[in-house]
């Protein structure tokens, strides 16, 4: 997920995040989680400058409340950064690409992800150099003097020339947008042998202290751009007639960067940039960039997208995509079945629930017993690490325990290149394929969709890697859904979300993302939770004994749901022949026999989507008696695109030389089916789309949504087109949806009426014209994103308020009714609160998982509507829908109950619990009401933990970063004082009030 939001909610006016990249800091030993963000300042006079802001955090950054400012970097004259080979830190786990990054005065080396968010950060703060030229002024990053040396507690000198009261690194060094270092490096794959078994690659290194025995093969090599590891040879004809073609190839075919060797398209992966540049032997011997590699060698590589992430100095000087190279590689797609043979891959899929526990059995039972090595192996986990820690952050020695046991259980017969490692808390893919086919998988991209209770657990939710074998796209998603019987609706809903949020970036960033179902393949595993109903425990275990399977299959919810096409349409599931994975008592095979006498159920499958493609076996492991579930695996045959290199070349011969027909000079023109869209009664937090279509004329053309004057985006912050770019084929149709959807961050000012539903969308065609489009409609207030005052001299419903009414009380200063305001008769707290604490106090004080379980998004919408209306009589929802429409109306508050005023006199009196009560004696009327409301309300539920599971920490970590939330524009404070703040909610929670 985007986690420059998070960093954007920390910034004054004026400065912007630009992207944002998840890193690890290494210093010695230690290894410490930072996020990093550029940030752009524009200046009066019409320039920029830019920063690095580094982050500390511990959970995933959704809001500015996640993260803590720890450092700032100017990207100033003497900024570097550099990739370097840690000699002898070679990671499996975390980050794939290391970088130091240099200034005068600092050194500082990250770990960052393998991917493409990496590559576009990199990318970013490439263009944000200053540069070289002596005319141009040096940055002077005024705009800096707002963050303090002294307050930010840095952890090194103070750099020469630095103010005592300004952040300022004067300096120059040969650095700049575009000018790192042109070495081209790539990370090898490093061997490694895990005791007693088949030999592991893995793309990144390993951790010594998995017991691997690692090495790493490095050699130069002559400059090559992106000829084939088979077939070196230039082809002198098509060196002539080829333009020069960007390093970002598209979604299916390999690219090469700056060159005319048209043998960069090759769709089969192995193009690879290379360089025999030798600078840096100035870094110390353990940070050293690392080495070239041999043609022979290139082949034990795995890379994603089409270049290698590490392979910084060739990214960062990539041209933007031609449009030639566009029209190339669109004419080799139709073609394709041209060049193409279908030949068959062996494919294991695998999934094991491990509720939590570490690896105590040897694993080959499930990955490799019986069978003949799988060409690619595909193993997700679900319940990693059931920890309390696990769920509200990142951290778990689990994985990296799961991880080597997955290693070693791998077939002994063939060595393994592990290509990817993505988890999302409990839940974890791990993708290998067979050495001899590093060299064939290309374009690799992971992402994680989180669907627990608003967005900010994931201890439900998907991950996903998608990746090119040879000239097929192949997604592998495993997703763990709701849990409980009576939660089938939930769990379609988790499988809708996973599926429409599930998105990858392309390598050209003109291409809209690739979603799951734009692949020729798909495999979904996991514990999908789908139950059996309709039956009673006694009965499912009676047909369990006889065998039979087919009646139980029958009652199956998941065979249900499909056949009703509300999940997995156009999926496939083999024939169930194996009982029920769930649930056994741990350590056996005895169905559970705890007091909630689970009824078995298949929670654990295996499906798939595509072609050519054929199941060998689909079958439970009862060997395995670690967990409550038993391991599931499935072996497939897939018929895979794989390149002829011969009827390659003579289809990019033939589609070169009809391009070098085409006149160049035609002006590209398009038509626009519509120009005029007005969205009706929008809604808080409820999705609107209005859709045109682009047709193109005669010429290729590239279309963009461009930034209007002195505007930081493409549009107002509600709204959104998908795509906003991309290329257009001649007499081409592509169509546009915009999107408009009003969350916490836009309500206030619409509701206000400072805002509106009106906004011009300019559409610039590359060569071309522009098109402007015309976006009005109107937004019906909602309590949520209304200030807690404003609701309380609401006596009304705000639907049946005026818009002049609703838009005084909401710009009224906060402090209003304290001081003997003209307004007359206020409520104590917002009616809305109170029915929906009402709701849950009297229905769901003993529920389980309340607050840790999500809503039906149907079941909110419901729930808004009859607390915007007044219509409490209709309220009618699950108890987990109105819990967190509870923590949704929290969150969309402007001012949070414990106004941002007293934010740091929380922190300062957290532990003394007479200061902390003085201090909420400060707040206006109207939030210390709420405070207290809220308070007793959590007391109550404590009385019923027994039931509901809830304890005073839970309770504290979820809502004391909704009642606590730092000053908008102020720095965020680190890990140490969050947790002071959950310690101050967690007072009042123990003590009387």
């Amino acid at each position: 997920m985007d986690q420059s939001v998070a960093i954007q909610e920390t910034l004054a006016e004026g400065e912007y995040c630009v992207i944002a990249v998840q890193g690890v800091l290494c210093e010695g030993d230690s290894r410490q989680s930072r996020l990093l963000g550029l940030v752009r300042y524009r200046l009066e006079h019409g320039g920029q400058e830019h920063a690095l802001f580094l982050y500390t955090h511990r959970r995933m950054a959704i809001t500015g409340d996640d993260v803590s400012l720890d450092q700032i970097v100017p990207v100033s004259r003497d900024f570097t950064l550099e990739e370097v080979s840690p000699d002898g830190e070679l990671y499996i786990l975390g980050s794939d690409v290391t970088v130091q990054l240099d200034t005068a005065e600092l050194s500082l080396v990250f770990q960052l992800p393998f991917g493409s968010q990496t590559r576009m950060f990199l990318h970013e703060v490439a263009r944000a150099c200053p540069g070289f030229d002596s005319a141009t002024r040096d940055p002077e990053f005024l705009w800096l003097s707002r963050y303090r040396c002294a307050e930010l507690e840095l952890e090194m000198p103070t750099p020469r020339g630095c103010n005592s009261a300004l952040v300022t690194w004067p300096g120059y060094a040969t650095i700049g947008g575009g000018r790192y270092p042109s070495r081209k490096k790539r990370w090898g794959l490093e061997e490694a042998r895990p005791q007693g078994a088949g030999s592991v690659l893995f793309w990144g290194g390993a951790m010594e202290k998995t017991g691997f025995r690692l090495m790493e093969r490095a050699h130069g090599g002559g400059f090559v751009w992106g000829r084939s590891a088979r077939d070196g040879r230039r082809d002198e004809e098509l060196e002539e007639a080829g333009r020069e073609m960007s390093a970002a190839a598209g979604s299916r075919e390999r690219n090469t960067a700056g060159g005319s060797n048209f043998d960069g398209l090759r769709p089969n992966g192995k193009g690879v940039p290379m360089d025999q540049s030798s600078r840096g032997q100035d870094k110390p011997e353990s940070l050293q960039p690392r080495q070239n590699k041999s043609k022979s060698e290139i082949t034990d590589m795995v890379r994603s997208s089409t270049i290698t992430v590490s392979d910084k100095a060739h990214i960062l000087s990539m041209q933007k995509f031609g449009l030639r190279d566009t029209i190339v590689k669109s004419h080799l797609l139709q073609k394709e079945e041209d060049y193409t043979y279908i030949q068959n891959f062996r494919f294991f899929a695998g999934t094991y629930n491990v509720n939590g526990q570490s690896p105590k059995e040897c694993l080959r039972l499930w990955l490799s017993n019986g069978i003949q090595a799988p060409d690619v192996y595909c193993v997700g986990f679900q319940e990693l690490d059931l920890s309390k820690e696990a769920f509200f952050f990142h951290d778990t020695p689990k994985e990296e325990e799961w991880f080597k046991a997955v290693s070693e259980g791998l077939h002994p017969d063939a060595k393994y290149a592990k290509v990817k490692l993505i988890r999302l808390v409990g839940i974890m893919l791990l993708l290998y394929v067979k050495q001899e086919h590093a060299a064939y998988i290309s374009e690799v991209e992971a992402e994680t969709v989180g669907t627990g209770i608003m967005g900010r657990m994931g201890n439900k939710g998907g991950v996903a890697i998608r990746f090119q074998f040879h000239n097929t796209s192949i997604c592998v998603v495993n997703s763990h859904l709701a849990a409980h019987i009576e939660e089938y609706e939930r769990r379609n809903q988790d499988y809708k979300d996973i599926c429409s949020r599930m998105q990858f970036c392309q390598p050209d960033p003109s291409l809209p993302p690739l979603t799951i179902s734009n692949h020729d393949v798909i495999l979904w595993l996991g514990d999908l939770n789908y139950r059996i109903e309709e039956l009673d425990v006694e009965k499912v275990k009676k047909l369990i004994e006889e065998k039979d399977f087919q009646m139980l299959y029958a009652y199956d919810q998941l065979k249900i749901q499909v056949a009703a096409k509300t999940v997995f349409e156009g999926f496939t599931e083999g024939e169930l022949t194996f009982q029920p994975t769930y649930k056994y008592d741990t350590g056996s095979d005895d169905w559970d026999t705890s007091e909630k006498c689970r009824a078995p159920a298949w929670c654990d499958r295996i499906l798939w989507k595509g072609k050519n493609i054929t199941q060998l076996s689909y079958q439970s492991h009862m060997a395995l008696k670690t967990s409550d579930h038993k391991p599931v695996s499935s072996v497939f045959d897939i018929g895979v695109r794989v390149v002829n290199d011969e009827l390659y070349r003579k289809t990019l011969e033939e589609i070169v030389r009809s391009l070098d027909k085409m006149e160049n000079a035609n002006i590209p023109s398009v038509s626009l089916s519509k120009r005029e869209f007005c969205f009706q009664n929008v809604k808080y937090m409820q999705l609107k789309v209005e859709s045109f279509t682009i047709h193109n004329g005669q010429v290729p053309c590239h279309f963009e949504f461009i930034n209007k004057p002195d505007e930081e985006s493409y549009c107002k912050q509600w709204l959104n087109a998908n795509p906003s770019r991309g290329f257009l084929l001649p007499d081409s149709d592509v169509e546009i949806d915009l999107e408009l959807f009003v969350n916490k961050m836009t309500a206030t000012k619409l509701n206000s009426g400072e805002d509106k539903i009106e906004d011009i969308l300019v559409l610039h065609l590359d060569r071309g014209k522009d098109y402007f489009l015309s976006v009005s409609g109107n937004y019906l207030p909602s309590c949520f994103g209304s200030p807690i005052h404003t609701l309380c001299y609401m006596r009304e419903p705000i639907l049946d308020l005026p818009l002049e009414t609703i838009s005084e009380l909401t710009l009224m200063p906060v402090w209003t009714g304290d001081d003997g305001s003209q307004l007359d008769s206020p409520m104590e707290i917002p009616k809305e609160l109170w029915m929906m604490v009402d709701y849950l106090y009297r229905n769901a004080v003993q529920q389980e998982d309340l607050f840790q379980q999500p809503g039906l998004r149907s079941e909110f919408e419901h729930i808004r509507d009859c607390l915007d209306t007044g219509m409490i009589d209709n309220l009618s929802a699950s108890n987990h829908s109105v819990a967190e429409a509870l923590l949704l109306f929290l969150e969309s508050l402007p001012e949070p109950v414990i106004c941002y005023s007293t934010y740091h006199n929380c922190l300062e009196c957290s532990g003394n619990y007479t200061a902390s009560k003085q201090v909420i004696s400060t707040l206006p009327i109207f939030h210390k009401n709420v405070f207290h409301y809220l308070m007793a309300f959590l007391r109550e539920l404590l009385k019923n933990s027994a039931k509901n599971h809830l304890d005073e920490n839970i309770l504290a970590s979820i809502f004391g970063s909704l009642l606590l939330r730092n000053p908008a524009g102020h720095q965020k404070l680190d890990m140490t004082e969050k947790k002071k703040a959950q310690e101050f909610i967690h007072q009042f929670l123990c003590n009387p009030l």
